[in-house]
């Protein structure tokens, strides 16, 4: 079945569409969707998924996939947590790259020992008038003292997972998606769908 992705940030809808090969996950600007400022005013990781599910639906009326995830540090209280795209910039001041936000989190942890922390995704796929399934998965890990690795995107260079030896962003893509919060939920997801059998 087509869904559209419920996401103006083409990376992580690369990451998803290997998870959900049964199906053809299309972008906004593929479905012919310009970019729309989204009023992500919720209190949690879900809420803002179902918001920007229900954003998308309303503009496309076909199934919609929304992914809402973030980074939560045991150290500060789960921050950034919801706010982790827009860390460092809520005052309203210009959003900071991922490469500035890297930079400015690990400032903040400079002097901490617990280190501690995880990625979160949450799924919710919508496919009718208040009709979703929905998933949420995470990636415990320890935050880094400092960036390691180039791949991925976002906090990927500061969580290190002890199982592996390596931060996220030192993964290949298929090491990424079998143990990411992305790939686990994509993966309940997938399972999921099957499930609801909504027909090609």
């Amino acid at each position: 079945m087509e869904i559209l992705v419920a996401s103006f940030n083409n990376h992580k809808i690369d990451e998803l569409r290997p998870l959900l090969p049964e199906h053809t996950l299309l972008s906004p600007a593929e479905a012919g969707i310009e970019p729309i400022q989204i009023d992500e005013n919720g209190s949690d990781y879900f809420a803002n998924a179902l918001i920007k599910a229900k954003a998308l639906y309303n503009t496309a009326g076909i199934p919609t996939l929304a992914d809402d995830s973030g980074l939560s540090v045991l150290a500060l209280d789960g921050a950034p947590g919801i706010h982790s795209s827009r860390y460092g910039s809520l005052d309203g001041s210009k959003k900071l790259d991922d490469k500035e936000r890297n930079e400015l989190l690990l400032n903040v942890m400079k002097d901490i020992d617990e280190r501690r922390c995880a990625f979160y995704c949450c799924l919710v796929f919508l496919y009718g008038e208040d009709r979703y399934i929905a998933v949420q998965e995470t990636c415990p890990g320890l935050l880094t003292r400092e960036q390691a690795g180039r791949g991925g995107f976002g906090y990927d260079p500061l969580v290190f997972l002890p199982e592996l030896g390596k931060t996220v962003a030192e993964l290949s893509p298929w090491e990424k998606n079998r143990v990411s919060h992305r790939g686990r939920a994509g993966r309940a997801m997938a399972s999921m769908l099957k499930v609801l059998n909504l027909g090609d």
